[in-house]
């Protein structure tokens, strides 16, 4: 390895507003809201303020699936969040997610409304609100929970650390590349020993830890993620596959991939989702472009 770049760190960092590359325009050193704009709320308790990346598949799904057991109270308003025009700076935004990330979740089933953030509190608060798809018997629970947190930890590693440099940076740099794509790779084959012997990953039911690391290991080994697939050879991962495979067949997912999309084919966008019915009436390809419609 090496470079003709030399970096000297400054002895104190300043903000160089010009060096963040593609998203220069939504990054900053501060917290905070940029604008005032109230988030709209819809007719259901559940309000998710989102987009369909990653974090926010997870929770997509998990309604769904929440839904699809029977679970009325899970019914929810899903409105989207353009991080990449700067809506998560909104100050609605910031008073129910003070970090500016998505997803986030209002709760107003009861008499004070709960304001829920990170992906993974998020699956969390539902598993316990509505008894599902977290184990109960302490021995599963604690493996379910132990992957849950795997993947909060793991996941900067291959979004920010991996995606990043190997699909966003401005420029491509071989150390970082190398360094994040060994570390990608040790995680696949983490996964890949677990799911050897196990259906699922906390075992042989299938839980929020599954909803968590699906929407990025299993998007990543079928070529969907960075389209890194080939670089990263997915294809070693025969377990992972597998299991990436059987979760994609549930119906659940295949509507909370959908849900808060806004690129792709037109078929597999639901930019908005307030009723059951909007998956097969409100997907970006039935819409009107002459009528000022959107979904």
């Amino acid at each position: 390895m090496s470079s003709n770049n030399t970096y000297t760190p400054p002895k104190v960092w300043t903000w160089d507003k010009e060096s963040g590359g593609k998203f220069a325009s939504i990054n900053r050193p501060v917290a905070g809201a940029t604008h005032d704009k109230q988030l709209p709320v819809g007719r259901h308790p559940l309000q998710l303020y989102s987009l369909a990346t990653p974090n926010g598949v997870k929770v997509t799904v998990m309604l769904e699936e929440l839904l699809a057991l029977g679970h009325a109270g899970a019914e929810y308003d899903a409105w989207l969040i353009r991080i990449n025009e700067g809506d998560q700076f909104g100050s609605g935004f910031v008073e129910v997610n003070p970090n500016s990330k998505i997803p986030a979740l209002m709760d107003r089933s009861g008499d004070t409304p709960v304001r829920v953030f990170e992906s993974g509190a998020i699956l969390m608060y539902l598993a316990e609100k509505f008894d599902a798809f977290l184990p109960h018997s302490v021995a599963a629970r604690a493996e379910c929970l132990s992957w849950l947190f795997w993947q909060m930890g793991s996941a900067p590693f291959l979004g920010g650390g991996f995606g990043h440099f190997y699909a966003y940076a401005p420029e491509k740099f071989e150390y970082p590349i190398n360094r994040y794509a060994m570390e990608v790779k040790r995680q696949l084959d983490v996964l890949d020993r677990q799911l050897s012997t196990h259906q699922f990953l906390a075992g042989d039911e299938y839980t929020i830890a599954d909803m968590a690391v699906w929407p990025w290991y299993g998007t990543l080994v079928k070529g969907q993620l960075y389209e890194a697939g080939e670089f990263l050879g997915v294809h070693e991962y025969k377990h992972v596959l597998r299991w990436t495979n059987e979760i994609a067949q549930r119906p659940a997912v295949q509507r909370g991939r959908k849900v808060n999309r806004a690129w792709g084919e037109p078929s597999s966008q639901l930019h908005e989702r307030h009723d059951a019915s909007d998956f097969a009436l409100r997907t970006h390809d039935k819409l009107d472009p002459s009528s000022g419609d959107k979904a």
